[in-house]
């Protein structure tokens, strides 16, 4: 599992010309499933992401977490995040999961996010052409896989 995690002053997402989610200070977080994504990558990630000090104390150091600033949190599927690029120009999405596994994981990491971060959670709709706006806070924007977690 992978996400993209940016830090921002305001963000929303938009389905069919209507707002399904919006936010303010905390964080969007763009989230790429594939097949052999478990329930142990959702809690590695959720607890990784609510606790990620990238936010600036008093002194100006990234050094507090959304808990800390009580942030928002917006939660996106994008199954792009898994485009394997080593040949041609053309992106392949093989390593995507497919929509029978992808949408119990994704509804599964809003609700472990919800559970780790004690708040509610702006989601967009899973397979939706959603247009997603944000305003990027720095700009910060971190990578994580759950793969990698060495």
């Amino acid at each position: 599992m992978r996400v993209v995690i940016q830090r921002v002053t305001e963000g929303s997402v938009t389905i069919e010309g209507v707002v399904k989610s919006e936010i303010g200070l905390g964080l969007l977080i763009l989230v790429g499933i594939e097949p052999s994504d478990t329930q142990e990558d959702i809690d590695w990630l959720c607890k990784k992401t609510s606790n990620l000090r990238i936010f600036e104390d008093e002194k100006g150091v990234m050094n507090k977490s959304v808990l800390d600033v009580d942030g928002a949190l917006l939660v996106i599927s994008q199954f792009t995040l898994q485009a394997s690029t080593k040949k041609g120009n053309r992106p392949s999405y093989l390593k995507a999961a497919k929509p029978d596994i992808a949408i119990p994981l994704y509804e599964s990491f809003v609700s472990t996010l919800e559970q780790v971060a004690g708040r509610k959670v702006g989601t967009g709709t899973f397979g939706a052409d959603m247009k997603v706006r944000l305003l990027n806070d720095g700009p910060v924007t971190i990578l994580i896989d759950s793969k990698k977690k060495e």
